[in-house]
């Protein structure tokens, strides 16, 4: 289907900017490296004949991911994210007492998480931060679905013994 209207464009990235600059952020561990890369795949979107509606976020993700891969390649290793660039990236809505303890699970959680193998670590963030399917997941990573479900299984269980100890 072709996409030639500037309202689609707008939908599009009102929907996606947010999630694939949190999943950039997190692969390249820059804010703005990932900004560039989501404006790179937004750019590579705006140059696509064809896109049907139900492949649009795992088109975005793929060309997003590989985008990263690249600037990885070409760059310095990755850097862990900060708390200053961390803060700007949860959605508002919450009082500030939740906020804190959602800060504090979910920091506990991403350090474990950064412990993980990184085949294992993206394929969670895929699942969860953007509520992926598994063949959504497979199609973005070039994995089978079932090695993306044996990693997110592996993964999810390593979280649970290591969140334990906290």
């Amino acid at each position: 289907m072709k996409r030639d209207n500037n309202p689609w464009i707008q939908e599009v990235v009102a929907r996606y900017e947010r999630p694939l600059c949190q999943y950039a952020c997190r692969m390249t561990g820059n804010f703005e490296t990932a900004r560039d890369a989501v404006q790179d795949t937004f750019l590579k979107l705006c140059r696509e004949d064809a896109l049907e509606e139900d492949r649009i976020a795992p088109w975005l993700f793929r060309v997003c991911r590989n985008r990263c891969i690249d600037i990885l390649r070409k760059d310095k290793p990755m850097q862990p994210l900060t708390d200053a660039q961390a803060e700007v990236l949860p959605a508002p809505g919450r009082s500030p007492a939740e906020e804190t303890g959602l800060r504090e699970s979910v920091s506990i959680l991403l350090r474990i998480l950064a412990q993980l193998p990184a085949n294992q670590a993206e394929v969670i963030r895929l699942k969860f931060q953007q509520q992926m399917s598994y063949r959504e997941i497979a199609a973005v990573t070039a994995l089978s679905e079932s090695n993306v479900g044996y990693l997110i299984h592996v993964g999810i269980q390593t979280l649970r013994q290591q969140s334990a100890q906290f």
